[in-house]
């Protein structure tokens, strides 16, 4: 059974369809990219799932059950993490004050609540910061505090979404293999990128938007050989490693 599955996903606003009857399942413990244009519908579609959004067709299950009409709390319960494009960290307050935020969510206890989170920030690299105040982290530092208060609602999907965007070269090759120790602890991934060759090396499959809808799905090599996906969004195809 599939982890996600979305069904003939549709949003409209007004006039424009930025989400056409968009369709595809995720299976448990996957890593599956998400691939297209500016303003292909990509964030839309997180959006959609994760519950900011109501669709205005079309269905989501998580784990065999419809979570459709769910507000994004009540998805978060469920399993639903995310991170977000701009990344706003709650500002006076310390790193781990900032994760212990969504545990104090579903555990009451603050001792329990900072052990788990310094757990987070231990697994996100981050345990040394835990104690200064966010602005005082370095930009990629932000970006892998984003991530930890999305993990610290114990999520059994989480959405990425541009978690590698404007990080340096040695920044974006640190976080590969976090993105894959998430996912081996039991953690299924979707992720939103544009940095090309890290989401090819990093997905098992990869989705494709256009405008709105579905052109192409696979594994990378299939992807990236795809003459829509080369003429709608690579331009040219992605040099084998």
């Amino acid at each position: 059974m599939a982890l996600l599955k979305v069904d003939q996903l549709t949003k409209s606003f007004g006039g424009l369809i930025a989400v056409n009857r968009v369709s595809f399942e995720i299976g448990q413990g996957e890593i599956v990219g998400l691939i297209g244009p500016n303003g292909a519908g990509k964030t839309t579609v997180f959006n959609l799932i994760s519950g900011l959004l109501d669709p205005s067709y079309g269905r989501i299950f998580l784990g065999g059950e419809e979570i459709t009409p769910l507000k994004p709390y009540l998805k978060s319960l469920l399993g639903i993490g995310r991170t977000f494009q701009i990344v706003r960290p709650f500002e006076g307050m310390t790193v781990i004050e900032n994760v212990m935020v969504p545990i104090l969510a579903r555990h009451r206890d603050p001792k329990k609540a900072r052990r788990l989170g310094m757990e987070v920030l231990g697994e996100l690299g981050l345990a040394s910061d835990a104690f200064s105040q966010t602005q005082n982290l370095t930009y990629a530092g932000r970006k892998r505090l984003e991530m930890a208060r999305a993990l610290a609602t114990s999520p059994r999907l989480l959405l990425l979404d541009e978690v590698l965007a404007g990080l340096n070269s040695m920044e974006v090759a640190e976080a590969l293999p976090l993105i894959r120790r998430i996912r081996d602890r039991g953690v299924t991934i979707f992720m939103i990128e544009h940095i090309m060759a890290a989401l090819m090396s990093v997905s098992d499959r990869v989705l494709v938007l256009d405008q709105g809808e579905l052109i192409a799905q696979g594994v990378p090599a299939e992807v990236t050989a795809n003459p829509r996906v080369i003429k709608a969004y690579l331009g040219e195809e992605i040099p084998r490693a």
